[in-house]
C-alpha cells in the first residue's frame, strides 16, 4: 500500500477528496483536463481513465489492489497516461463514459475503468478488475498489457472501435422522441408502468437490489391525491413504510443508506448520499401532506436531525456531499451494525428485551463478512413487542427510546466513516428546496433559516450574479491550501435546481431578490443549455471550452432520473413555475418544447421517468395559486391548510402585508394582488388558471375553495 511518505503525484494539486486520496499512489495520475490529453498525444500513448467516488467501496478496493501496487503502477506509467476522475465533481464526464462502457461491456457503475485513444475516445472498458484473474474477471495486469499491445499493434482496430462506441454514445444520450402527444394519458401510462413493477409484499419496485426511486414515489403521491387512485396510494404508503422500517434506514440516527441489496430493505450498501436523503425527505413530507400519517412526519424529522447533525456546516450554511460506508476495506458497514453481545453490553436487561426484539438483533445476524453482525431493522410492531414483554405500549416506547439513545452514544465512540465535506451546487439547491418544503409543511423554523443561509452562501460563493454558476460551492478547507485546481463550470442540474431553490425561497419569504436571482439564472440556463435547433436542454454549456475533450464532444440530453431528478424535466418544471409568476410566455413555450422532445419515447422509461411525468402534469393541469397574506396565527393556519395535500400544480405563496406593492412582487402577481380589495387582518387569495376568487379569511372558506376544484 502506498504510504504517506511516497512522493506525491499531480493529484496533490486537486481539491477533490477522492482525487486527493490517490495523491500518494505510485501511478502518475492526472486530473481530467487538456494537460493529460496533450501528454498522451505527444507521447503517442492511450489513456487509462478511472472514474470513482470517495464513498465507493470497490473504488477503494481497486486502489489498494492495483493502483497502489508498484508493479502494476510501473506498467501503467510505461504504457498509458493515467487520468482519475471524481464522478461527483465531474458528472458530465462520468455520464458519457458510463454510456460508453455500457455500450462496450453491458456494464456500468464504479469504479469505471476505460481505455481511451490519445484524444479521449473509448475503445475498451469495464468496471472493477481484480489484480489477477478471479471472480470470472480478467486480471488487471493482463488487461493493461493486452490494451497496450492493441494500441501498438492493432491501432486501427482500436480507433474503429472508438468511433463506433462514440456513435453509440451520441445516439443513446441524445434522446429524440418527438411524435408523441403531450396529454395526461401519458402521465397515467408512466404511473401505470411504475405500478406494474410495485412489490406489494415489501414495497418498492422490482426485486433485488432495490433503489428508492424518489421521483416515482412523488408521482404516485401526486396521482393518488389528484385522482383518488388507491393503487397509487398503496404503492407510495407501503414503500415509504417498509423503507423506514428496514435496515436501509438508519434506525438510530436517521437518514437513508444508498440502496438495499435485498428485496426486504434489510441489508443496505451503507454509504449515505445527500441527494438520496433530500429527495426521500421530500417524499415523506409530501406523503404526510397528502395522507396525514404521523409516522411520515416523524421520519422526515429524523432525516432532518441527521442532516443537521452530520451533514451540514451549521456556521456558514451548506450541506456535505456524502458519508462513506466503511472505515477501511476490512469492514463492511461495521460502524452501523451490531452483534448481540455489543448491544447487550450497552443496554439494561429491560431495554434489551424491547430493543433486541424490535430491531431483530440475534446471534445470527445479516452480514456475510461477519454473520454475528445485525443490521437494525423493524421486524415486529411496538405493540407486539410490548405484549411479549408483558408491559404497556407506552413503557415499551420509553425503553426503546432509552435503548436508541444508548446505542447511538456507543456508536459515536466508534471511528466514524469519512464524510466528504464538499458542497456541490446542485445537491445543495435540492436540499434548500426540500428543507423549505419541510419547514412549511411541518412548521420547522430552524430548517427554514438554515435553508436560506445555505442558499445565500450558494449565491454568494458559487454564482457571479450574472451568467457563471460553479458546480462546487466550496471544497473541504483542508483540501484548499496551495491548490491550483480550476473551478468546475456548472452543468444543467446546477442551474435548474438553483432556479427551483430560489423560487422556493421567494415563496417562503416574499423576498424579491430570490425571485430576481431565479429569473437571471433561468435566462442564462436557456442561453447556455437550450438547443434551439433540435429542442431540449443539453447537460453542458453549448460551445463550452471543455466540450472538445474526449467523450464530452457527445451531446447529452438527460431524460432519466438516475439517481437524481433528470435535467430536462427539472429545467422544464423550473420554467413553468417562473412563467406562472412572471407571465413570460417564452418560458412556457420552451418547457413545452422540451417535454415534447421526449413524448414519443418517455413511456418506455417507467421508473426513471417520474420527474418527466410530474413536469408534464405541471404543464397540463390547471394551475392552483394560493396567496396567504398576514403575520399572525390565523395566517399560519391558513398557510397550513393551503399546503395540505401535495399537488404538483399547486403553489402556495406567503406574503406579509408590507410586501403588497408592485416592486416587491413578480410581474404577474404585481398586476393582480395589490389591486384586490382585502381586509386588514390575515387573508387568502385562491386562483385557478386565470380566475381568482374573492379574498378568503376563514379556514372553512379556504377548505371549500380548495376542494371545489377537485
Amino acid at each position: 500500500m502506498a504510504s504517506s511518505d511516497s512522493p506525491l503525484n499531480l493529484l496533490d494539486q486537486s481539491a477533490s477528496s477522492y482525487l486527493r486520496s490517490a495523491r500518494h499512489q505510485p501511478v502518475r495520475w492526472h486530473a481530467w483536463g487538456l494537460e493529460a490529453f496533450a501528454r498522451a498525444q505527444a507521447e503517442d500513448k492511450p489513456v487509462l481513465l478511472d472514474i470513482g467516488a470517495v464513498w465507493c467501496h470497490w473504488c477503494h478496493v481497486m486502489d489498494r489492489e492495483s493502483y497502489e501496487d508498484p508493479e502494476l503502477a510501473a506498467i501503467l506509467n510505461e504504457h498509458f497516461v493515467a487520468v482519475k476522475v471524481d464522478r461527483d465533481e465531474r458528472p458530465d464526464v462520468d455520464a458519457r463514459y458510463q454510456a460508453a462502457v455500457s455500450a462496450i461491456s453491458g456494464q456500468g457503475g464504479w469504479p469505471l475503468t476505460a481505455f481511451l485513444t490519445s484524444t479521449g475516445k473509448p475503445f475498451f472498458g469495464g468496471t472493477y478488475f481484480p489484480p489477477d484473474d478471479r471472480y470470472g474477471r480478467p486480471g488487471f495486469k493482463r488487461v493493461l498489457l493486452t490494451m497496450a499491445q492493441v494500441w501498438r499493434e492493432r491501432r486501427e482496430e482500436a480507433l474503429d472501435s472508438a468511433a463506433s462506441v462514440m456513435a453509440a454514445v451520441e445516439q443513446n444520450e441524445n434522446f429524440s422522441g418527438r411524435g408523441g402527444d403531450l396529454n395526461l394519458a401519458l402521465v397515467e401510462k408512466i404511473a401505470e408502468s411504475m405500478l406494474k413493477q410495485f412489490d406489494p409484499r415489501y414495497g418498492g419496485f422490482g426485486s433485488q437490489p432495490k433503489f428508492p426511486h424518489s421521483g416515482a414515489i412523488d408521482l404516485l403521491i401526486d396521482t393518488a391525491t389528484r385522482t383518488g387512485s388507491e393503487k397509487a396510494r398503496e404503492a407510495a404508503v407501503l414503500t415509504l413504510t417498509r423503507m423506514s422500517q428496514g435496515g436501509v434506514y438508519d434506525q438510530l440516527a436517521g437518514g437513508f443508506h444508498r440502496y438495499s441489496v435485498d428485496e426486504r430493505w434489510v441489508v443496505p450498501h451503507f454509504e449515505k448520499m445527500l441527494y438520496d436523503n433530500t429527495e426521500l425527505l421530500r417524499n415523506y413530507v409530501h406523503a404526510y401532506q397528502s395522507f396525514v400519517k404521523p409516522e411520515f412526519a416523524h421520519v422526515a424529522g429524523e432525516i432532518i436531525r441527521w442532516l443537521d447533525g452530520t451533514m451540514s456546516d451549521r456556521e456558514r450554511g451548506g450541506f456535505y456531499g456524502s458519508q462513506d460506508a466503511d472505515i477501511d476495506l476490512d469492514d463492511d458497514g461495521d460502524y452501523f451494525t451490531w452483534t448481540k453481545a455489543e448491544a447487550q453490553a450497552v443496554l439494561t436487561a429491560e431495554e434489551w428485551a424491547v430493543a433486541g426484539r424490535y430491531w431483530d438483533i440475534g446471534d445470527l445476524g445479516d452480514m456475510h463478512h461477519n454473520p454475528q453482525k445485525n443490521v437494525l431493522h423493524v421486524r415486529f410492531s411496538i405493540a407486539d413487542v410490548a405484549r411479549e414483554a408483558g408491559i404497556s405500549a407506552e413503557e415499551a416506547v420509553e425503553r426503546l427510546s432509552a435503548a436508541r439513545s444508548k446505542l447511538l452514544q456507543a456508536r459515536y465512540t466508534r471511528r466514524t466513516p469519512f464524510i466528504d465535506r464538499t458542497l456541490y451546487t446542485s445537491w445543495n439547491a435540492m436540499a434548500v428546496t426540500t428543507y423549505l418544503e419541510a419547514a412549511r409543511a411541518l412548521r420547522l423554523g430552524e430548517a427554514r433559516d438554515f435553508a436560506l443561509k445555505t442558499l445565500d452562501r450558494l449565491l454568494a460563493e458559487a454564482w457571479d450574479g450574472a451568467a457563471e454558476l460553479a458546480h462546487v460551492i466550496a471544497y473541504p478547507e483542508n483540501n484548499q491550501e496551495n491548490k491550483s485546481a480550476e473551478r468546475v463550470a456548472g452543468v444543467l442540474d446546477d442551474y435548474a435546481f438553483t432556479v427551483h431553490a430560489c423560487v422556493d425561497a421567494w415563496l417562503a419569504t416574499g423576498t424579491i431578490a430570490y425571485y430576481h436571482a431565479a429569473m437571471t439564472l433561468a435566462e442564462t440556463m436557456i442561453e447556455r443549455f437550450f438547443d434551439r435547433t433540435a429542442g431540449a436542454f443539453v447537460d453542458t454549456p453549448l460551445g463550452g471550452e471543455d466540450a472538445r475533450l474526449g467523450a464530452l464532444t457527445a451531446k447529452r440530453k438527460p431524460l432519466q432520473d438516475s439517481p437524481t431528478p433528470a435535467g430536462n424535466p427539472t429545467a422544464a418544471s423550473a420554467l413553468l413555475r417562473l412563467e406562472a409568476l412572471s407571465g413570460k410566455t417564452e418560458f412556457r413555450e420552451i418547457a413545452e418544447d422540451t417535454l415534447g422532445s421526449f413524448a414519443g419515447i418517455v413511456e418506455h422509461f417507467g421508473l426513471f421517468a417520474g420527474s418527466y411525468a410530474l413536469a408534464l402534469a405541471r404543464l397540463l393541469l390547471e394551475p392552483i395559486q394560493i396567496v396567504v397574506v398576514g403575520e399572525d396565527a390565523n395566517a399560519d393556519q391558513l398557510e397550513a391548510l393551503a399546503l395540505a395535500g401535495f399537488a404538483v400544480n399547486k403553489t402556495v405563496i406567503r406574503l406579509h402585508a408590507h410586501q403588497l406593492i408592485a416592486e416587491n412582487l413578480p410581474e404577474a402577481l404585481a398586476e393582480t394582488v395589490p389591486q384586490v380589495p382585502h381586509p386588514e387582518d390575515a387573508w387568502t387569495l385562491v386562483c385557478r388558471g386565470r380566475t381568482c376568487l374573492p379574498p378568503i379569511r376563514s379556514s372553512e372558506e379556504l377548505l371549500e375553495a380548495i376542494g371545489s376544484g377537485k
